[in-house]
């Protein structure tokens, strides 16, 4: 079993803020948890803007504006679908059907039937 978040099914392997403005939410983290941000440019050509810890990234903001700010965790899975469908069958409500980015891996996102919101990825460093 590996000890690295991202490749261990059921490891929570990263956070992601979303809010409706980015910039303002980057800031904020930077100025109270001196945190370093860096753009990471996705194969799409848009930029993510990673939390970095050292020379390792273990989260980011998201590019898309959200009504409400708001933290999601990621937890690495063996199958995004499958879980995905456990999640569903046991009374998860769907949030973001599975989907692929590139260059990332497979994710979804449900909120739990107490209503907290989770997401699923499977990367594509763990799947090859």
């Amino acid at each position: 079993m590996s000890s690295e978040p991202m490749m261990t099914h059921g490891a929570p392997s990263w956070i992601e803020h979303h809010a409706k403005d980015g910039a303002a939410a980057r800031a904020f983290y930077e100025k109270v948890l001196g945190w370093k941000i860096a753009e990471l440019p996705m194969q799409d050509g848009a930029t993510y803007y990673g939390i970095m810890v050292g020379e390792h990234p273990i989260g980011g903001f998201s590019p898309m504006p959200a009504d409400r700010g708001s933290w999601v965790s990621y937890i690495t899975v063996d199958d995004v679908d499958a879980r995905f469908k456990k999640a569903v069958a046991a009374g998860a409500k769907p949030l973001m059907e599975p989907f692929s980015v590139p260059g990332v891996g497979r994710m979804a996102h449900f909120a739990d039937p107490a209503g907290a919101v989770l997401a699923l990825i499977t990367y594509e460093s763990q799947s090859a």
